[in-house]
């Protein structure tokens, strides 16, 4: 054996403290890696030394082999854990690190290069009598060949890239009008995020559970699973909610996917941790889908409901020692359930978020564990994933463990900026997925989890109110009234605030009326005509974070109308603008086009994902105000129409 004495993490966030904390229990020193943008992140409070390897975007830094491998000679490193994203699945930088004299934490780079390339994958999945997915894998990628077995499988059809993961480079068409625009963006979003544009084709099954293996394979030939985790809830190809056992199997079916998932780790030789994954239809039959060579976002779960510590096995497989575990000892003791919270807008299309987390407050109590990349003062950019924390409920059945995330989730505090938190409190509530009725489609059949439209309640508004005209900061001149204007979803809530007493106020506006508060820390109580209501509130730069009757809205500060206004938004009254900072990758129209309502504009990048900027009405293209490859501001005027 070859101990591991000194390791990098060759990663961020989240993934990098949970690895960093292992090493440390293990005896190890963890060392770290950042970008520029990342020289006071979070992970580097958890490493003993850390090496800047280059600027903001990950192409530069994180992804680059040689910096990589330059920092760990640097910081005098014997081993790299890659954690999952960046490098993880890349067998260039499992065979630079093994050139290097490093010990990789996971699999050979063979093993990688086999199960990465999903073509090849399913071929040795095939050879090993592991079912697969109908399909098209074959080595003609020209446009028409691809639209010829797309035609062939049938609609809806899946795209999907080779080299991909996490939602990349993957894109549903359910009609073949739509093929060669969807085939074109799976390509070059497949490009920008793994190097490799290659893509397979497969039936798209409709209404399928996601269910996944761990694996654990040592380099002495010994192989098992850690039983199944459930993973169907899902927006965009990526997950949101996992949770291990899954109610859909039973121990025959269990030992059968099991035995499936082993065979398909030794149809490439693997070792070390990884994942493979399958489709489950209402039939019970399932899919190989792909194999992840590398730890997964939701381990956590594994690692409660088993009572193993998945990283520190990582270090011992690598440093050579044989599995102390046997297949027949694997048995599943309660039940564990993983939230995702990303900085994102549920209601909104999921677009990603960017900020200050000016507040970041996580639940605690029996059952509840968090891996979090951020604190209160993280900056979260355009950059990287959208991933903020993982927070894990355990409970001695299901029913347990739901409770306890409903509660955990109700009870966590991010200001600053928005998050899924009200999306996952509402599939935490949900009868169905309380009653494990879950599967891909979950999110779309569940629609009513959240509403990007509804408008906030009167009461949620007034805290926000009342927080404002509270905080020391609010703008005071003698006994004039502070004015305040908040925007909701579909409503903007603008007054003037007049103090009467300590703790009375009279507001005029909208809406109006006199008041009592009482304020402590961030709670506040409210008391007016006669009614009671309290909730917690947070005053940021940008508005006001509110909990009322336990769910979670967010105010932002509105900006007082223009005098002689006429309407039409500040960018013009025909301006398409740009929902978040990002880098415009394609434009698809030039001043003069006619376009039509919902026709793709401009195609822009943000935190690792291609977004559609389409046409908000029929009209008349007035003027392009981007190119490729510009980076804009959220709010930047990108395309104008005719007025």
């Amino acid at each position: 054996m070859k101990p591991i004495r000194r390791l990098l993490v060759a990663n961020r966030g989240e993934i990098a403290v949970r690895i960093a904390r292992a090493a440390r229990e293990g005896g190890i020193v963890p060392l770290g890696i950042y970008s520029e943008a990342d020289a006071h992140a979070y992970h580097l409070e958890f490493m003993d030394d850390a090496a800047c390897v280059g600027p903001a975007p990950a192409a530069e830094s994180y992804l680059d082999i040689a910096r990589v491998i330059g920092a760990a000679r640097e910081l005098r490193a014997d081993a790299v854990h890659p954690g999952y994203g960046f490098l993880s699945e890349r067998a260039p930088f499992a065979r630079a690190a093994r050139d290097a004299g490093l010990v990789f934490v996971g699999p050979t780079p063979e093993a990688i290069a086999a199960m990465g390339d999903k073509i090849e994958a399913k071929r040795r999945a095939r050879e090993h009598d592991v079912p697969v997915v109908p399909g098209y894998d074959g080595a003609d990628q020209s446009p028409a060949a691809l639209r010829s077995e797309a035609e062939r499988i049938g609609t809806p059809v899946l795209v999907k890239a080779s080299a991909g993961g996490g939602g990349r480079g993957m894109r549903v068409v359910t009609d073949l009008a739509q093929f060669d625009e969807a085939l074109e963006s799976a390509k070059r979003e497949a490009l920008a995020a793994f190097g490799d544009d290659t893509v397979l084709l497969e039936k798209y099954l409709v209404r399928p559970r996601h269910i996944e293996f761990q694996i654990l394979a040592d380099t002495h030939g010994n192989t098992i699973h850690l039983g199944e985790r459930e993973c169907s809830i899902q927006r965009r190809h990526q997950k949101v909610v996992e949770e291990a056992p899954s109610v859909a199997l039973d121990a025959e079916l269990r030992e059968r996917m099991g035995a499936a998932a082993v065979r398909a780790a030794r149809s490439v030789g693997y070792t070390n941790a990884g994942t493979v994954e399958f489709l489950l239809d209402a039939n019970r039959d399932f899919y190989f889908l792909e194999m992840n060579a590398r730890l997964q976002v939701e381990h956590p779960v594994t690692e409660l409901v088993y009572g193993l510590d998945l990283v520190r096995l990582q270090f011992a497989i690598a440093s050579g020692a044989r599995l102390d575990l046997a297949q027949r000892d694997v048995v599943p003791r309660g039940w564990a359930i993983e939230a995702r919270i990303n900085a994102e807008d549920p209601g909104n299309g999921y677009l990603p978020a960017t900020g200050t987390i000016v507040r970041f407050e996580p639940p605690a109590g029996p059952g509840i564990r968090l891996d979090a990349g951020v604190r209160a003062g993280s900056e979260i950019s355009i950059h990287y994933d959208s991933m903020l924390a993982k927070l894990i409920a355990f409970g001695p059945d299901r029913d347990s463990a739901v409770a306890r995330l409903s509660e955990a989730l109700e009870t966590f505090r991010i200001d600053g900026v928005r998050t899924n938190l009200p999306l996952l409190l509402g599939i935490a509530r949900n009868a169905a997925f309380r009653e494990g009725n879950t599967t891909t489609a979950f999110l779309v059949e569940q629609a009513g989890l959240i509403d990007g439209s509804a408008e906030e309640p009167q009461e949620a508004a007034l805290i926000a109110i009342a927080a404002v005209l509270s905080d020391p900061r609010a703008w005071r001149v003698g006994h004039a009234g502070i004015p305040v204007r908040l925007a909701g979803t579909r409503r903007t809530f603008a007054v003037t605030g007049s103090q009467r007493g300590d703790e009375t106020w009279q507001l005029r506006g909208d809406p109006s009326g006199e008041f009592e508060l009482d304020v402590a820390g961030d709670r506040i109580v409210v008391r007016m005509e006669g009614k009671r209501f309290a909730g917690h509130a947070t005053v940021d730069p940008s508005g006001v974070a509110v909990v009322y009757d336990a769910r979670s809205y967010r105010f932002a500060f509105a900006p007082p109308p223009a005098l002689g206004a006429t309407g039409g938004t500040a960018a013009g009254l025909g301006a398409i603008v740009s929902p978040m900072p990002g880098k415009i990758v394609k434009v698809e129209v030039r001043p003069g086009d006619t376009v039509l309502e919902r026709d793709l504009l401009v195609v822009l990048e943000a935190m690792k994902m291609e977004h559609r900027i389409e046409a908000t009405r029929d009209g008349v293209v007035k003027s392009v105000a981007v190119a490729p490859g510009a980076l804009v501001a959220g709010g930047a005027t990108l395309v104008e129409l005719e007025a």
